[in-house]
C-alpha cells in the first residue's frame, strides 16, 4: 500500500494581487505578485475541506508533457525577477497607465492593485491630476482630467447616469484618490442620499453607502480623512436643514454629529487650522457664518473679519488661507490671522475680463502652488511663496485658451461668454495616483 501523506489544497493565487498597504518594499513584491503558492487574501481559506473523489484522483500520478509539468507562471517583464519589474513598471509615467492594463492579465491585476500605487506614493513617484466637473448649457454633467506634469487632457469613464443630470451635489476626494460624488437633486425624484466614488487606480466608478440624510445645495469638507456633511435643502415641510452628519471610509458608515446653531445653505467652505469654516444663506436669506471644531464636536456663529472679509473661491496651503480678490482671479489675497484682516497677496497685473467664461471658478492647492481654474478651461499656477520676489514668474499658464495669450483672444472669450450662459464647472478636485 502507497504510504503516502496527504496534504491540504493550496490555494493559486495567479489571480491575486492583495490590497496590503504596509511593507511597500520592491524585494518584498514577490508575494504580492500573482504565481506566489499561498494566497494573502484574508477572504480566500488556503486550507479547505476536499471531496474524497478529488483526494482520490490526486493521489493517482497523472501523466503530462515534461515541458507542461515543469513550465513555471510567466513573469511581469521577459528576463526580470518580478520585484525588478514592478520597479521599473512603477516608473512609468500615468498617463501610459490605461495602455499598460490592456497588455496582459498580470499587468491589468497589478495596475489596479493597492500595491502597485501605494509602492508608488511611498517612493515620492505619485503624480497629481486636476479633475474638472463641469455643467453645460442643457444642464448634462460631465468630467475632464488634466495632466499639469505633461499639460494633457486625459479621458475618463462617463459619469454614472444617476449624476448626469443632478443639481447641488457634492464632491469630495478621500484617501487622495477616490473621487465621491454624494447627495443632490434629481430632475425627477427630488433630493437624493446616494454616494458613487470614482478611483484614480481602478479608473472605475464604485457604489458606496447612502447619506443619512436626503439633501442638495449643502456643504461638505474632508477632515482627516473624514467626509463632513452639513446643511442644504431638502423637498418637504423642513427645506433648509441644520443636521450634519459624517462618513468614516474605514468603517464604510455614515454617523450623525452635533447640529448646526441655525440652518443654512452653504455658498462657501474651506478648513483652516483643523476648523470647518461655513458662510451661506438663513430661512430668512439673511448672511450667516459658522465654524465646526471636530474634536469637541462643536458648533458656534462667528462674525469676525475672517468671516466678513470672505469671498468665494477660497484654499488653504501650508498653513495660509486664500481667496480670490477679483472675478477673474488675477489677485489673491491672504488673511492675516495677527490683525484679523485680508490683505493683498499677490496680483498678475493683467486683467482678463468680467465675463462668465472667464470667472474663476476654484482655487486648489496643487505641488506647493495654488491652481486657478476657470470656466473656459484656463488653468494658471501661482507661486504664492515668492510673492515677495518682484523678478519671480509667479503666473504660470498651463493650460485652456483665453489665458494670457493675446488682448484679442481674451476679448472674444469675454463676448462669448456675454452672449449666453455657456459651461460653467461646478468642481474641481486633485486626485493622487
Amino acid at each position: 500500500m502507497m504510504n503516502r501523506s496527504i496534504h491540504p489544497a493550496q490555494v493559486e493565487a495567479a489571480s491575486c494581487y492583495c490590497g496590503v498597504d504596509t511593507g511597500f518594499t520592491v524585494t518584498g513584491a514577490r508575494k504580492l505578485v500573482a504565481g506566489a503558492r499561498h494566497c494573502t487574501q484574508p477572504e480566500i481559506k488556503p486550507c479547505t475541506v476536499v471531496p474524497k473523489s478529488r483526494l482520490k484522483s490526486e493521489l493517482v500520478p497523472k501523466s503530462r508533457p515534461k515541458s507542461e509539468r515543469n513550465r513555471t507562471p510567466s513573469q511581469l517583464l521577459p528576463g526580470l525577477p518580478d520585484d525588478l519589474a514592478i520597479a521599473c513598471l512603477i516608473r512609468v509615467p500615468r498617463c501610459h497607465h490605461r495602455k499598460l492594463r490592456t497588455v496582459c492579465k498580470r499587468w491589468y491585476r497589478l495596475l489596479t492593485g493597492n500595491f502597485f500605487y501605494s509602492l508608488r506614493k511611498t517612493l515620492g513617484m505619485a503624480e497629481e491630476w486636476i479633475y474638472v466637473i463641469k455643467r453645460d448649457k442643457d444642464g448634462h454633467i460631465s468630467w475632464h482630467a488634466f495632466d499639469p506634469k505633461y499639460q494633457l487632457w486625459q479621458p475618463l469613464p462617463p459619469v454614472p447616469v444617476e449624476y448626469s443630470e443632478a443639481l447641488g451635489f457634492g464632491c469630495a476626494v478621500l484617501s487622495g484618490c477616490h473621487l465621491y460624488f454624494f447627495g443632490g437633486k434629481d430632475p425627477t425624484k427630488g433630493s437624493i442620499r446616494r454616494v458613487m466614488y470614482y478611483s484614480a487606480r481602478t479608473n472605475k466608478w464604485h457604489r458606496a453607502p447612502d447619506m443619512l440624510r436626503r439633501r442638495h445645495f449643502f456643504g461638505s469638507c474632508v477632515i482627516n480623512n473624514f467626509l463632513y456633511v452639513a446643511g442644504g435643502e431638502c423637498e418637504g415641510g423642513q427645506r433648509s436643514l441644520r443636521c450634519a452628519e459624517v462618513f468614516d471610509p474605514n468603517r464604510s458608515r455614515w454617523f450623525y454629529i452635533s447640529e448646526m446653531t441655525t440652518a443654512m445653505v452653504p455658498f462657501i467652505g474651506v478648513v483652516y487650522e483643523g476648523k470647518w469654516f461655513l458662510k451661506g444663506l438663513g430661512s430668512h436669506r439673511q448672511v450667516l457664518s459658522e465654524v465646526y471644531v471636530p474634536s469637541t464636536n462643536h458648533w458656534s456663529p462667528i462674525m469676525d473679519g475672517m468671516a466678513n472679509g470672505w469671498r468665494n473661491p477660497t484654499a488653504c496651503l501650508k498653513g495660509q488661507l486664500y481667496s480670490l480678490d477679483c472675478r477673474d482671479g488675477c489677485k489673491l489675497r491672504v488673511y492675516d490671522r495677527a490683525s484679523d484682516s485680508w490683505r493683498v497677496s499677490v496680483e498678475s497685473r493683467l486683467h482678463l475680463g468680467n465675463s462668465r467664461a472667464l470667472e474663476a471658478a476654484a482655487i486648489l492647492p496643487l505641488g506647493g502652488k495654488l491652481c486657478i481654474i476657470r470656466n473656459n478651461m484656463s488653468i494658471s499656477l501661482v507661486d504664492v511663496e515668492n510673492a515677495s520676489y518682484p523678478q519671480t514668474q509667479l503666473w504660470d499658464p498651463i493650460a485652456g485658451k483665453g489665458h494670457f495669450k493675446t488682448v484679442v483672444t481674451n476679448l472674444l472669450s469675454s463676448i462669448a461668454g456675454r452672449s449666453r450662459l455657456k459651461d460653467h464647472i461646478v468642481h474641481c478636485q486633485v486626485l493622487q495616483a
